[in-house]
C-alpha cells in the first residue's frame, strides 16, 4: 500500500510540474486586465489602475516556488533593462509572511516592484492556477499575453515584452 501511495503522490506532483511548464497561451481577445490595490513591501498601496498608459509585465510567484526562485534572477535582468525603455515590472508574491519575501528580496538584490497578495485574492481575480503565471499587459490595460511556468530564458521574456511596448 505504501508503494502505491508514493507512486500515486509522483503522478500527481509530475502532473503539476508539466502543468507548470506549460507553453504561453494567448487570450482569445483583448480582455482588461482587472484592476487590483496590493500593498508592497514597504507598506505602499500599488494600483494597477494607476499605471495605464504604460506597459506592464505582471509575474506571479512565492519564494517556495523553485520554478520561480529561477526565473527571479531572469525578471531582475529584464526589470534593468527594460524600465528605461518605459516597461513597469510589477511582481505579486504569494507567501504567507511578508518577513520572508523581504528577505528573499534582499538576499537576491531584487529591485523590482514586489507586492503582497496573501490571501491570493488578486491571483484568484486573474484566474492563477499555477505559479510562476506572468501577464503581459498593454498600455491601455489590456492583457496581450499570458505565460504559465518559468521562462528559460531572458528572450522568452522580451517575446511577451514585444507585444505590449509601443
Amino acid at each position: 500500500m505504501n508503494k502505491v501511495l508514493k507512486i500515486a503522490v509522483l503522478s500527481l506532483m509530475l502532473v503539476a510540474g508539466l502543468a507548470a511548464c506549460s507553453s504561453p497561451t494567448e487570450p482569445s481577445s483583448n480582455s482588461a486586465a482587472p484592476d487590483f490595490k496590493l500593498a508592497d513591501l514597504n507598506g505602499n498601496t500599488v494600483a494597477l489602475s494607476d499605471l495605464r498608459g504604460k506597459p506592464v509585465l505582471l509575474n506571479f510567484w512565492a519564494t517556495w516556488c523553485p520554478p520561480c526562485r529561477e526565473e527571479v534572477p531572469l525578471i531582475e535582468e529584464i526589470n534593468q533593462e527594460w524600465t528605461s525603455k518605459g516597461l513597469v515590472v510589477l511582481t505579486v508574491s504569494l507567501d504567507d509572511s511578508a518577513d520572508t519575501v523581504k528577505d528573499f528580496v534582499q538576499n537576491y538584490g531584487l529591485t523590482f516592484t514586489v507586492l503582497h497578495d496573501r490571501e491570493q485574492r488578486v491571483a484568484q481575480t486573474y484566474g492563477i492556477q499555477g505559479i510562476p503565471t506572468t501577464l503581459f499587459i498593454d498600455k491601455d490595460g489590456n492583457i496581450r499575453a499570458r505565460t504559465v511556468g518559468a521562462f528559460p530564458n531572458k528572450a522568452a521574456i522580451e517575446t511577451g515584452i514585444k507585444k505590449i511596448m509601443p
